[in-house]
């Protein structure tokens, strides 16, 4: 049985993906940072609907921490599925950005993108399999207002995307990018009205987090082995 990694995902996003990739054969592991006991309840709820699954809990920000935690999962074996989710938004005009924004969310989204793909990478390399897939967000392709923290960090995860997938391509590893737009989750509940969905979506509705799931397991299928180096981007036509 293969064997999936899911950071952030005890979140709306994150924990679509791990229900997805549970139902689709794979033990997915549900990691979270602050929240373990919502990931430890998704991974319960699944594991009683006959899936497998287990939580983990570590700061994707802290490289040490990461890489204690990842050393664990790894003497079962290697992660095949890698699927980059953790992330946060702080938002502030950019002249009255602090500091403390600036790098919170460059920690967690980009220099988490490294501690935790770069422990995984050898392993994969060996079992000559793998897919990571990294959720990204429409503003890393179109910028937003007040984002330029969160921007300038899924951009550049786009960068390391496309250079990562040039590595491993020889290996039978795909490196991916899926990027939403407006998706339901809390993180846009309070940011984004009916109204201004109707404006911003050609589709007129904000996405469901299961969509976001078919596409990544899509992605993390056999089906999807000829993808890689790509940033895909699931918006209801917004670009």
């Amino acid at each position: 049985m293969k064997r999936a990694l899911i950071t952030g995902g005890s979140g709306a996003i994150g924990a679509a993906i791990s229900r997805k990739l549970a139902e689709d054969g794979l033990h997915v592991i549900i990691h979270a940072n602050k929240n373990l006991a919502a990931a430890e309840h998704l991974a319960a709820a699944l594991r009683a609907q006959g899936f497998s699954a287990e939580a983990l809990q570590f700061d994707v920000s802290d490289g040490a921490a990461a890489q204690a935690a990842l050393e664990s999962v790894l003497a079962a074996g290697p992660i095949q599925v890698l699927v980059n989710n953790a992330g946060i938004h702080d938002d502030a005009v950019f002249p009255g950005m602090r500091r403390e924004q600036w790098d919170s969310v460059i920690d967690v989204s980009l220099n988490g993108f490294f501690n935790v793909t770069q422990p995984l990478t050898m392993p994969m390399i060996r079992s000559r399999w793998g897919r990571i897939i990294t959720i990204s967000s429409i503003a890393g392709l179109t910028g937003n207002r007040g984002q330029v923290n969160y921007a300038a960090a899924k951009g550049a995860l786009h960068a390391a995307t496309k250079s990562l997938s040039l590595e491993l391509a020889s290996r039978s590893i795909t490196v991916n990018a899926v990027a939403p737009g407006i998706i339901t989750s809390d993180m846009t509940r309070d940011v984004f009205d009916e109204t201004a969905i109707k404006q911003l979506v050609p589709m007129k509705r904000a996405g469901k987090p299961e969509e976001v799931a078919g596409l990544v397991a899509f992605l993390a299928s056999d089906a999807a082995a000829y993808i890689t180096g790509q940033i895909i981007s699931i918006n209801g036509g917004m670009i």
